[in-house]
């Protein structure tokens, strides 16, 4: 999925040739796991989510959706470091759409580039809220 020209993909101006290298593999890390559409992501909206070890690797495994920073906190460490079948199990559509506005400016720039430019009701939604 190519870059939108409302969202490029970062390039500082400065980079040589072998650090753009990497930052667009980064990026390309980050767009090979996501789905197809939103709406393949049927995860929790309610209860306690329990993350594998391979998400959760460092700091809590246990977030309860019921409390709003441990909900942000999960959908941050799932878009960070959620494999494909990761993200239609743990993500909810309608919960990642009511929170992208907050939890766009949580995740890193990359990770909000790459869904901004694959899902654009997100960045509608982030205009939305503004």
């Amino acid at each position: 999925m190519p870059s939108s020209p409302q969202h490029p993909a970062p390039t500082p101006r400065d980079v040589s040739g072998a650090d753009a290298e990497d930052l667009a593999l980064y990026r390309e890390k980050f767009r090979r796991r996501l789905p197809e559409s939103l709406d393949q992501l049927r995860g929790p909206t309610h209860g306690v989510v329990d993350l594998p070890l391979h998400l959760a690797w460092s700091g809590m495994t246990s977030y309860d959706l019921g409390k709003p920073r441990q909900r942000m906190g999960l959908y941050r460490t799932v878009l960070h470091e959620g494999l494909c079948d990761d993200l239609p199990r743990y993500l909810n559509h309608d919960l990642l759409l009511r929170l992208w506005p907050v939890l766009r400016t949580l995740v890193g720039r990359t990770v909000r580039a790459v869904w901004e430019d694959a899902f654009h009701e997100l960045a509608a939604r982030t205009r939305a809220a503004a």
